[in-house]
């Protein structure tokens, strides 16, 4: 049987992200049903790369005909994704997020990346997103249809927990990520007993991972909190077997593997409105505005006052383990849309 061929162009990051994380299981997924996948790393500051960036990207998309490219680099290359399908070559743009809302980004480079993305997505042969959410985005934003692909789930063991409640905050420290809204919101539980971890890579802004130690450390939480750093494999499990309730503070989200993630271990979780969290949440937990320390307060207050609600929101979660997709299910739908 002749093997289907695929190039997918992404961004080399060396730091740990969900969009990695999809990306990676996906080439695995795609492999065992018989795609070739030929993945070419793309080097520079994806999405505000220099001009040479573009320059090579658009060469290097001349020299096969199919193509899956990530859009962290699609949104920055609007004529090198027209000129390429121009020549008849076909070029999906695999959607994880919306670059020109990321406030680490100046205002000029997000106006910029908003008028670059919209040329590059309307010109691509197809647009995969990761979630629902995503896909009216797109639908409202650029007037495309959409394949929609959301991330499977790897199977893991239900959870254990923790006396008192175990609290994670999984993500990179960014401004994106919110963790200050996390920490602002711990301040306001009064003397309630819980624990709390925030796990993910700090290098990428470090004033941010300072100020919250400060942060921490004056609201008197030093004691609480504990700032790994990274954790992966062995480390990151024995995390998760310990946690009771994901609190997910992003401002902004297409999807939020880590919900997903956290579902698989029957894992409930707060989520912010709005956003593509909502989507992977699937009812199994709470909601608060993003942004909003004191909202967020209250829920947390609520789900560690209650047993009764801390009871339900497990029950669903562990309900909605039985029903996550698979990374198989993802690579049958992008295969079938290459």
């Amino acid at each position: 049987m002749t093997r289907r061929q695929v190039n997918f162009a992404r961004w080399r990051s060396g730091t740990a992200s969900g969009g990695n994380r999809y990306d990676d299981r996906l080439v695995r997924a795609l492999a065992a049903q018989e795609v070739d996948v030929r993945e070419h790393f793309q080097e520079g500051p994806w999405p505000v790369p220099a001009e040479g960036h573009r320059t090579e990207f658009g060469a290097l998309l001349r020299t096969e005909r199919v193509w899956l490219v990530d859009n962290i680099i699609a949104s920055a290359a609007p004529r090198a994704i027209a000129a390429a399908v121009g020549e008849c070559r076909r070029v999906a743009v695999l959607l994880h997020y919306f670059p020109a809302d990321d406030p680490s980004h100046s205002p000029a480079d997000r106006a910029r990346l908003a008028r670059t993305e919209a040329a590059s997505v309307r010109a691509a042969t197809t647009v995969i997103t990761t979630s629902a959410w995503a896909a009216g985005e797109v639908r409202r934003r650029y007037g495309r249809d959409v394949v929609v692909a959301t991330p499977g789930v790897d199977p893991a063991p239900p959870a254990r927990g923790s006396t008192p409640p175990s609290l994670l905050w999984l993500a990179r420290l960014t401004r994106t990520k919110d963790p200050v809204t996390f920490v602002e919101a711990l301040d306001q539980l009064g003397d309630r007993a819980w624990t709390a971890r925030i796990v993910g890579p700090h290098g990428l802004d470090p004033v941010l991972t300072d100020h919250l130690r400060q942060r921490a450390a004056a609201a008197g939480l030093a004691d609480g909190i504990e700032i790994t750093g990274s954790r992966e494999g062995p480390g990151l499990e024995a995390i998760w077997h310990g946690t009771d309730l994901l609190v997910h503070t992003a401002r902004e989200e297409a999807y939020g593997m880590v919900v997903s993630e956290a579902l698989s271990r029957g894992v409930p979780s707060i989520v912010p409105e709005g956003t593509g969290a909502v989507e992977a949440q699937r009812g199994a937990g709470g909601r608060f505005q993003p942004g909003d320390a004191t909202a967020l307060a209250a829920v947390l207050g609520a789900w560690l006052d209650d047993p009764g609600l801390r009871r339900r929101w497990r029950d669903a979660a562990l309900d909605q383990r039985e029903r996550l997709p698979s990374w198989e299910d993802t690579a049958e739908i992008i295969a079938a849309a290459l």
